[in-house]
């Protein structure tokens, strides 16, 4: 997401850089474009409108106008102002009482069932007891997806018996929830295709019956500003805490992440970032600036490392290189922990669109060639992977038949291997010490 919108606001720096010395037909160039670029993302134009006045109203200031790096003047404002913009960080969820209620809503397809399961791991993580609810007895399947959804994540699900209406069965989730030792109770409810008054009557009834502490409007980033539109009748008629985002890893253009904010008025809580039950993230509306402004987001990614590579795997990892002992083993290890981090075009969108990195894009990255390595690593016996050079023709033909793969492949990854090898040892001795910790 916001890869267009990134490229938009480059250009406008890029701009602004090569002026030099920034004045007021700059600055008014600038707010122009920025406000075009906010609108073809789908930003709502009352937003455009107060964001693009207040980047004006600063960037038109004495500390901007005539100095030498009013580029990065500029950008710190407009970066200043988008912070603002996606309003402060939600936290947590506030929970209270025993058990403590969660409620999910939101329109039918925005994911609500599929976050019910990704919260529930995150509260168990952080020492909760979840319980979830089926509540969505509108859609067809529903119940079943809910059941599923829990037993992926190993989450006990309370569904409806044979004939119940939505009202009785929210009737006796507490109760039910104290029965099985649960502590915090996380409701899917119905959807619709629109907002109606069918669905919103309904959704009050549930409301004053099970009384959450929190209750989430679960949005589709890829809907644009009927996600936005949506929200703002949600927030009409039930008091709204937070609002969760989903599929946020998409293609949409973000208009809905930089609207919905200002038009709820409710703080965005967590972020859906793939389809994996762990990629539920807490929102960050300073990381998210620096995303869209290509800036990278360097501490999200930092945060995805240490989850997958352990310290003390690391430190081995360090000993080994010392020793010059980088084998293939090695190789794909590494490899399993980087695909654990995510997909790499996700990891390349965390990374700053500057330097070195200026004007490389997911499409660059070929994801099925870290499928094929692994497939060739795979297909070696241990012996192999830590003595290559045992690999004769023979052998080769075996491993690329073992892994769909032709010999040219495995040449090819070798070569790769051996330029490695030779990379890392030239690796200071200062570098290896730190690593260890010395």
């Amino acid at each position: 997401m916001f890869e267009s919108l990134q490229q938009r606001f480059q250009g406008i720096f890029r701009n602004l850089r090569a002026e030099g010395r920034v004045g007021e037909e700059h600055v008014a160039a600038a707010a122009r474009e920025i406000r075009m670029a906010l609108l073809e993302a789908d930003v709502n134009f009352k937003v455009v409108k107060s964001f693009v006045d207040r980047v004006k109203e600063q960037a038109l200031g004495a500390e901007v106008l005539g100095s030498l790096t009013a580029d990065q003047q500029v950008l710190k404002v407009v970066r200043d102002e988008l912070i603002a913009l996606l309003g402060e960080s939600g936290g947590e969820l506030k929970l209270s009482g025993r058990p403590s209620v969660v409620l999910l809503c939101g329109l039918q397809g925005s994911g609500k069932t599929t976050t019910a399961g990704k919260l529930a791991l995150r509260l168990r993580s952080r020492g909760r007891t979840p319980l979830l609810v089926a509540g969505d007895l509108q859609r067809a399947a529903a119940v079943e997806q809910l059941r599923q959804v829990g037993a992926g994540v190993g989450i006990a699900v309370l569904t409806p018996d044979e004939g119940e209406d939505v009202l009785h069965l929210m009737r006796r989730v507490k109760d039910a929830a104290m029965k099985g030792g649960h502590d915090t109770v996380i409701v899917d409810t119905a959807g619709r295709l629109h907002v109606d008054a069918e669905l919103m009557d309904q959704l009050e009834k549930v409301v004053k019956i099970v009384e959450p502490g929190e209750t989430l409007y679960v949005a589709d980033a890829m809907t644009g500003q009927d996600a936005v539109r949506s929200a703002t009748d949600f927030a009409a008629r039930i008091p709204l805490t937070g609002v969760i985002l989903t599929k946020l890893d998409g293609d949409a253009r973000g208009g809905a992440a930089l609207s919905v904010r200002s038009v709820t008025g409710v703080p965005i809580r967590f972020v859906g970032t793939g389809e994996k039950s762990a990629d539920l993230e807490p929102f960050a509306p300073d990381r998210m600036a620096s995303r869209i402004l290509g800036m990278g987001d360097v501490l999200s990614l930092l945060e995805k490392a240490e989850q997958a590579f352990d310290g003390e795997d690391a430190k081995l990892m360090a000993r080994r290189l010392a020793k010059r002992e980088f084998t293939l083993d090695d190789l794909q290890d590494q490899l399993l922990k980087l695909r654990r981090m995510g997909p790499l075009a996700s990891l390349l969108d965390l990374l700053p669109k500057a330097g070195p990195l200026r004007g490389l894009d997911a499409s660059q990255l070929d994801e099925r060639r870290v499928g094929v390595v692994q497939a060739i690593l795979s297909s070696m016996t241990p012996l192999e992977r830590r003595r290559p050079e045992l690999l004769n023709a023979s052998r080769k033909r075996r491993i690329a038949a073992g892994s769909g793969t032709k010999v040219q492949d495995i040449n090819q990854l070798l070569k790769q291997y051996r330029e490695m090898r030779r990379m890392m040892k030239g690796i200071k001795g200062k570098w290896l010490r730190q690593a260890l910790g010395g």
